[in-house]
């Protein structure tokens, strides 16, 4: 029995391996036409993407009937037993999901964080991961939105694509853009607002190149999505019009409330986020209690429950009273602030569209009642106020006219919404600067808005690029003896040290150049501590490199001393050049790691890929005399005749524990001079790049057990190290 299974899956490997060539062989004779190959990649990933949202939605559907026992239209039916247990074991599911699978479930952040950060690299599981614990989030009830995930779903989808097809970077982040588009396209029956949001959301480019295939993966995907859904709008809604000049000032008053309301929903979400990281729970418990806190809600406001379509509709046409829709604006806040802020899957588009529709309701029946006969009704109000709020909280005014537009098919009210979505994108970008989005990148030392460089410095600290040879002198070293060091020395900064070697000041070049001069009258009356700067700032080897170009910017030196945090001990010194050494050593190291990145996935099995005629390359786990030691160490090159390209894990996520561990050693490791400082640099990169998918290793990486390496040399030097 055991022979069969393995011939049987031997058999699978073969054909699969067969199935990938021939693949890799018809897409290498399509690429010869780059642009039939760009508008056939766009075609196909509008087609899975509006399959992923197609099977998407009814697996919401699927789960909702499950937990509820026919769905969440029929709220008046719901007992209180089982609006407060769905929620919660809908929380509880969710969480042991995401904390025991994969932490990239959680929404658009973590897409634009792989677009602006690693080429736009998303492992396939990502969907498949997150479309299951989205789809429970909300088939349970928990107040969360199906768009960022759905968007999610669809990067994934061309991320995949893109690595099978071996494109390179920018060609990466275009398709991860038609996955996005086609996902939000399909889902809303907006094939320009979807198009419109990848563009403006996941990528921040309108570049030409870009926007073409883009458009033609929301439209394929629209397409398709009507065939299988219908060609009905998103939302119904009844006729409306501006009846009097009047309102176009009423409907900017509308952006302002619509402001201070969508700052406060993303202050509440990330508040909520907050006081949870306080709790003292496992974080995979969280979104169970947030569940419970939703359920406890919806006992007395059943419509927050779900993404709250049914009460959106009725508010369009006027059928609730302004109370209940004041009082729902803050309640589905706060239950999508308790859903996300404790850790559950979704997006908030929808929460933001339901917060809109009925802070626009409330608004709209207190204009009707106050200037009766002369303003729309309050539907006409509520529809604006959807954009406006949407358009407040991802700061996204071109998609959020459109989506509104697209969703709804009514164009009479496109100026009164153009002016509230302006007013509102305008002031909540002045009451908080980043969108909801973005703020949770912030929170991660990601900033989009400072570009890819800014980043990079950040992601890199003080030990990777600093330098433990430096010129120390002595306070009482007299004018004459630094004039000698200054003429023997190829440093420009001299940095006084006491007996314990705690830094004390710096004498630069232009301190000792001014007094040249009059060096013989000033003998034996100038000391060095006479001429010294003891204002200057000092960094510590946890210091990020940005901060360091910041100090650059404001002190006229050459290098900054670094110390040791605690006893000030000056262990280096870094410079400009150390800086952008390391910046350039990063900027190669990700662009080499996406080049490689997709040769990763095409070889198994010791599978050797010829380079020419002597040169071959080949994907290895790591052998067993490699592991626990550094590249550096073993000196692979020299001894085996081998490169070391890349590396990936077999198990990708590494554990937090094991995370800390080993940016513990790097901190230990800064704290013994220069021998230790390569050590130091490669130990606090070991976490960040165990946490990539692929990475160009450092020399000072050490080898872990779970690695796989892919190697490249000479064809006889590929045959010995399989056999290691």
């Amino acid at each position: 029995m055991n022979l069969s299974r393995l011939r049987v899956f031997r058999l699978w490997r073969v054909m699969a391996r067969r199935f990938r060539q021939r693949l890799h062989a018809n897409i290498e004779r399509m690429r010869t036409t780059d642009q039939v190959f760009v508008i056939s990649a766009a075609v196909l990933i509008g087609v899975l993407g509006a399959g992923g949202a197609i099977a998407f939605r009814e697996l919401i559907l699927l789960i909702e009937s499950v937990a509820w026992g026919g769905g969440l239209s029929d709220r008046v039916s719901l007992t209180t037993l089982a609006v407060l247990t769905v929620p919660t074991a809908g929380g509880l599911i969710v969480g042991i999901l995401i904390y025991f699978s994969t932490r990239e479930a959680r929404g658009l952040p973590d897409v634009m964080e792989a677009v602006a950060l690693r080429g736009g690299r998303i492992r396939p599981r990502v969907a498949v991961e997150t479309s299951l614990a989205t789809a429970i989030s909300i088939g349970t009830g928990m107040s969360v939105g199906r768009e960022g995930p759905i968007a999610q779903i669809g990067a994934a989808i061309g991320s995949t694509f893109g690595r099978l097809t071996h494109v390179n970077v920018h060609r990466m982040r275009t398709f991860v853009g038609c996955g996005a588009a086609a996902g939000i396209a399909a889902t809303f029956n907006t094939p320009i607002a979807g198009a419109l949001f990848a563009l403006e959301v996941i990528l921040g480019n309108f570049s030409f190149s870009r926007f073409s295939p883009i458009v033609i993966s929301s439209v394929v995907a629209t397409a398709i999505s009507r065939h299988f859904l219908g060609n009905q709008p998103a939302i119904i809604v009844p006729p409306h019009g501006v009846n009097h000049p009047l309102e176009f000032a009423l409907y900017a008053v509308l952006g302002i409330l619509a402001a201070v309301v969508g700052t406060l929903f993303v202050r509440a979400l990330y508040g909520v986020e907050d006081l949870y990281g306080k709790v003292p729970l496992p974080d995979y418990l969280k979104p169970m209690t947030g569940g419970l806190l939703v359920g406890a809600l919806a006992l007395l406001y059943p419509q927050v429950l779900g993404v709250g379509y049914e009460a959106m509709d009725q508010a369009l046409f006027s059928e609730l009273e302004w109370q209940l829709l004041l009082i729902l604006v803050f309640m589905k806040i706060a239950a999508t602030s308790f859903s996300l802020g404790s850790g559950a899957s979704g997006g908030v588009i929808a929460p933001s569209l339901f917060v809109g529709c009925m802070l626009g309701g409330a608004y709209g029946a207190l204009v009707n009642h106050l200037l009766p006969g002369t303003s729309a009704s309050g539907g006409a109000y509520a529809l604006v106020a959807m954009g406006a709020l949407v358009s407040s909280t991802i700061r996204t005014p071109m998609t959020s006219i459109l989506m509104i537009f697209e969703m709804t098919g009514n164009y009479e009210l496109i100026l009164p919404l153009a002016i509230s979505v302006i007013v509102s994108t305008a002031l909540s970008a002045y009451l908080l600067k980043p969108s909801v989005y973005t703020l949770r990148l912030l929170r991660r030392n990601v900033d989009l808005e400072k570009g890819e460089e800014t980043n990079i410095l950040r992601s890199l600290n003080v030990g990777q690029a600093r330098v433990a040879s430096f010129e120390t002198i002595p306070p009482q070293a007299p004018l004459d003896d630094l004039m000698s060091r200054l003429a023997e020395s190829t440093d420009t900064e001299f940095y006084i040290t006491d007996a314990e070697e705690r830094y004390q000041g710096t004498v630069t070049f232009d301190r000792i150049r001014s007094l040249v001069a009059y060096g013989e009258d000033l003998e034996g009356v100038i000391v060095a501590h006479d001429i010294a700067q003891f204002d200057l700032p000092t960094v510590t080897d946890v210091d990020t490199l940005d901060r360091v170009m910041l100090l650059f910017g404001r002190h006229q030196v050459n290098a900054f001393p670094v110390v040791e945090p605690d006893s000030g001990r000056l262990v280096g010194v870094i410079s400009r050049e150390h800086v952008m050494d390391a910046y350039n050593r990063e900027t190669a190291r990700r662009d080499l790691a996406g080049e490689f990145g997709s040769m990763v996935d095409t070889l198994s099995d010791g599978q050797v890929v010829q380079l020419g005629d002597a040169y071959a390359m080949v994907e290895i786990n790591a052998p067993r005399r490699f592991t626990g030691h550094s590249i550096r160490r073993l000196q692979i090159r020299s001894r085996h005749g081998v490169q070391i390209l890349l590396i990936r894990k077999r198990e990708h996520r590494v554990g937090q524990a094991d995370q800390a561990g080993q940016a513990g050693q790097a901190n230990q490791s800064g704290q013994a001079g220069q021998a230790h400082q390569s050590v130091q640099s490669g130990q606090a990169n070991h976490a960040d790049q165990a946490g990539q998918a692929h990475f160009v290793p450092s020399p000072d990486y050490v080898i872990q057990e779970e690695d796989v390496l892919l190697v490249a040399g000479e064809r006889d030097r590929i045959d010995r190290i399989v056999h290691l």
